[in-house]
């Protein structure tokens, strides 16, 4: 299905299947008087739960996004989320806001398989992007969330983007369902910047934890205070550290898990976290998880990197075969430490 907000009349269109239908159904709500529209949050800091947002302040934050990335009216975009979430909604929103020409397709892993022509602007969870390295440079103006960009997911982009000589551009986005999808995007291609630049409109500082707290008016009527570490460049821009709630207490000394993960993964390409498990001498052990069968060679390698200090070196290396995820692909970490827990 493809949806020309330029001149759209709903009567017009009919759903060839069940995802049709949902964006029909989606469609017909934003349309109608309510001031107010149900969405439901992820889940991957909580259990999921439905918020009543309003559907002005979503249509801020689709203004945002379409001016930060240029977009015009009768341009394309690509829909190839859920719309049960806040994600797959936005992007229909920012479809009508901007008057684009909006494809419908199914959700899937590779969700641009059978993408034919050029699209100007595609929204995609990182496990979506993997799985369409071979097509990226169908789109002009990506933008990646639901979940962390991995270190070898950006690298398999710029081979690949590089290689073909694309001018596509592909940002990776930061936000929650409380500031209506993304408050702020890091270029990952054709530069591979390491900070986030926030829109215009949003004001963020951090408190006495160097955590992340966002004030935006016209997106949510609270100042949202994040669990996100971060180091500030400036008044708009941000590197992103870790959570606050991941840091590990080990024997005294607290430890970021990410900055370790993102170390690793400077030598192994394979998916992991590190966990700490509840321990009587040192508080938490610092483990590794890492994603796949277990492979004595990847512990070697493991063992013959250098760490900041012998806190920082794994006390233990665990094997899962797939790591829980949400919808979007982000990695639960609490179940993991659960899983490894119930193998000791």
């Amino acid at each position: 299905m493809i949806i020309n907000f330029q001149n759209f009349e709903i009567e017009n269109y009919a759903a060839n299947n069940a995802f049709e239908q949902q964006v029909l159904d989606f469609v017909k709500v934003w349309l109608n008087n309510d001031k107010f529209i149900s969405v439901k949050t992820s889940g991957s800091t909580g259990v999921p739960k439905i918020i009543s947002v309003e559907k002005e302040k979503m249509r801020n934050s689709a203004r945002m996004t379409c001016d930060f990335l240029n977009l015009k009216s009768g341009q394309s975009a690509l829909l190839c989320l859920p719309v049960d979430y806040i994600s797959g909604k936005m992007m229909i929103v920012r479809g009508i806001e901007r008057n684009l020409i909006l494809h419908v397709k199914s959700p899937e892993l590779k969700a641009l398989q059978e993408i034919k022509e050029n699209i100007n602007f595609c929204a995609m969870t990182p496990l979506q992007v993997e799985n369409s390295i071979e097509n990226l440079s169908r789109i002009n103006k990506i933008i990646i969330g639901g979940a962390k960009v991995s270190e070898d997911l950006k690298n398999k982009i710029q081979e690949k983007l590089q290689l073909e000589n694309t001018e596509s551009e592909i940002y990776e986005t930061y936000g929650m369902s409380e500031t209506l999808s993304h408050i702020a995007l890091r270029m990952i291609y054709p530069k591979n910047e390491d900070f986030f630049k926030a829109f215009d409109e949003i004001d963020i500082s951090v408190d006495n934890r160097n955590c992340l707290r966002i004030n935006a008016p016209t997106l949510n009527p609270e100042i949202l205070q994040t669990n996100d570490i971060v180091e500030m460049v400036d008044e708009k821009r941000f590197k992103f550290i870790g959570r606050a709630d991941f840091i590990i207490n080990s024997g005294g000394i607290k430890i970021s898990p990410e900055i370790l993960e993102k170390k690793v993964k400077e030598t192994l390409t394979s998916e992991l976290v590190f966990v700490g498990l509840d321990d009587i001498v040192l508080g938490e052990k610092l483990v590794l998880v890492i994603e796949g069968e277990e492979d004595n060679e990847i512990s070697g390698i493991i063992s013959a990197l250098e760490f900041p200090s012998k806190n920082h070196r794994p006390k233990n290396i665990y094997f899962l075969k797939s790591f829980p995820r949400t919808e979007t692909g982000k990695i639960l970490r609490k179940d993991i430490k659960v899983l490894i827990e119930n193998l000791k």
